[in-house]
């Protein structure tokens, strides 16, 4: 029996790799299916991270209110430290970054909302509303949880003359 150069030979140099092209493509099944996760679990956590500064609100029974697009978040933490909107204050700096602040066609300030921990002085509430009054910011929401649940709701609404 004679080795030829027939078809079975041939067959066997491409098992071996030397008649092969390179496969040059990418399985982008995985990457997709990894990012659409990955979206999902942005999706269903970003509604729950409403709030950066961690503070136990007070518990309320009051109807919700609706949210406004340009409002400004001020949050008393348990030891008195203010924020603004996330941004912690140094103590005084309260009114010039109220005074600083950009106003509507008609001059009127963006809405407030005031979040300040439940076992915090009245005082320091009062006094932080005080100076809120002075800056011109007249409409303020008190944020408190709802009585049924632990998710934060702009309950009341406070209007300073």
């Amino acid at each position: 029996m004679a080795m030829g150069s027939g078809p079975s030979s041939a067959r066997g140099a491409r098992r071996r790799g030397r008649g092969r092209a390179p496969l040059a493509e990418i399985n982008v099944t995985p990457l997709v299916d990894v990012m659409l996760v990955l979206l999902i679990i942005f999706m269903v956590t970003a509604p729950l991270m409403n709030a950066g500064v961690p503070i136990d609100l007070p518990d309320s029974n009051a109807n919700a209110l609706a949210q406004e697009p340009q409002q400004v978040e001020i949050s008393l933490s348990r030891d008195g430290r203010i924020y603004l909107d996330q941004t912690e204050l140094a103590p005084g700096e309260l009114p010039a970054r109220l005074a600083s602040m950009p106003r509507d066609g008609d001059g009127k300030p963006p809405l407030v909302t005031l979040r300040a921990d439940k076992t915090l002085d009245y005082g320091r509430v009062m006094q932080v509303m005080g100076e809120l009054n002075h800056a011109g910011f007249n409409a303020i929401s008190l944020v408190t949880n709802a009585a049924a649940g632990p998710a934060p709701v702009m309950s009341s609404s406070a209007t300073a003359p």
